[in-house]
């Protein structure tokens, strides 16, 4: 058995704002000409224990592209008896058309986190690291630089990883 927390981010050719050093009295300056703005939908699952995370992307979040990473899930865990994925409460999550392939698909259980809690989902805080890593305070002009940089971030990410682990690890 394995246990996962799934969740969605996006990603962008633009740069996300946030908090930085600079000198006192100048201000940071991030450079950033204005290009078509290009966006894509990511999804992630982590396993916490072992800090494997699977990923696919598409245009945007809806089931469809939600089941697509879904079938993703079953063939990296093929060996596993039971997957049971965490996911919040996001509308696509509880169509109806995931009904039909959730039956089909019995190893993999579906149970939904407490609404409006993101701290109670190791995988979100896989995403700050990866917006303070790849996209806080830092222009590029293609989506496709963005992805690349993200592939290069987790490109250990889909098997066993200690970096990963570690930053899903909560304290109490």
């Amino acid at each position: 058995m394995v246990v996962l927390f799934q969740d969605e981010f996006s990603l962008s050719n633009t740069a996300t704002l946030s908090a930085t050093w600079s000198l006192k009295g100048k201000q940071p300056e991030i450079d950033c000409k204005q290009v078509k703005r290009e966006r894509v939908t990511g999804f992630g699952s982590v396993n916490p224990l072992s800090g494997q995370l699977t990923v696919n992307f598409a245009q945007k979040g809806n089931a469809d592209s939600f089941k697509k990473h879904l079938r993703k899930v079953l063939r990296t865990y093929k060996d596993k008896q039971k997957i049971i994925m965490y996911v919040d409460n996001v509308r696509f999550h509880h169509a109806k058309i995931l009904k039909p392939f959730l039956e089909a698909h019995p190893k993999l259980e579906i149970r939904y986190l407490p609404a409006y809690s993101p701290d109670l989902n190791p995988v979100e805080r896989v995403w700050w690291y990866m917006r303070k890593t790849i996209t806080h305070n830092r222009y590029l002009s293609s989506l496709k630089e963005r992805i690349a940089k993200f592939w290069r971030l987790f490109s250990s990410a889909d098997r066993p990883n200690e970096i990963i682990k570690n930053i899903c690890v909560i304290n109490f």
